[in-house]
């Protein structure tokens, strides 16, 4: 191999080499800051009973009311840690509240409520978007809790406007965080990249 040919692959190799650093640091970073959002964010996740049309009505009941006649639970809190702590001590306000839209429904299941972790796909929000991963949260469980889930954003507090209307991610995450959430569209494959990784990582921490 003449000196020429081999500057011309170095230089090439160098080039790939270069990229392969960018797009690695490119990646590390984006997933730093979806790390930030699963860290500083709180769900709420209300699973129906089942996937009966009846079940699900009833699912978007207890949501209403629980945002509704809840909200001072998710008032002036400034961190992940308090705003756990005030769900946590309300617990069986949100379960009663359940209760009570199930009684009023005609419905004989009851309701569970607490606080744990939850694994959610990639997911839509209508001003925003959070990454795959498991999320602290307060799940709300209807009966078998085995139909399809409604899920929003309590802390901080941007689906409960009566409690904080000005809510906004950038109350609880970075400003590099809120803006990968908010403009999802310049960041689609990296989102995709980030799913497959979480869904591989629980299904082998299931296994």
């Amino acid at each position: 191999m003449n000196a020429k040919l081999f500057s011309c692959r170095a230089a090439q190799a160098a080039v790939l080499f270069g990229l392969s650093c960018a797009v690695f640091m490119s990646m590390a970073n984006f997933d730093a800051a979806c790390g930030d959002l699963r860290e500083n964010v709180l769900r709420l996740h209300i699973i129906a009973n089942s996937d009966s049309e009846a079940d699900q009505a009833v699912k978007l009941a207890v949501r209403d009311r629980i945002l509704a006649e809840t909200a001072d639970v998710f008032e002036n809190e400034t961190d992940i840690k308090a705003a756990e702590k005030s769900v946590n001590d309300n617990l069986s306000r949100f379960e009663q509240t359940a209760k009570e839209v199930l009684r009023e429904n005609g419905f004989s299941y009851s309701a569970t409520a607490q606080i744990g972790d939850s694994y959610f796909e990639t997911r839509e929000y209508d001003d925003f978007t959070l990454p795959a991963g498991t999320y602290r949260s307060l799940i709300i469980r209807l009966g078998n809790a085995e139909g399809k889930n409604w899920w929003c954003v309590v802390f901080p507090a941007v689906c409960v406007p009566a409690a904080a209307p000005d809510a906004e991610l950038t109350d609880s995450v970075s400003e590099t965080s809120a803006e990968i959430a908010e403009h999802p569209k310049k960041y689609v494959m990296r989102f995709k990249t980030v799913e497959i990784y979480e869904d591989l990582k629980k299904f082998f921490s299931d296994k």
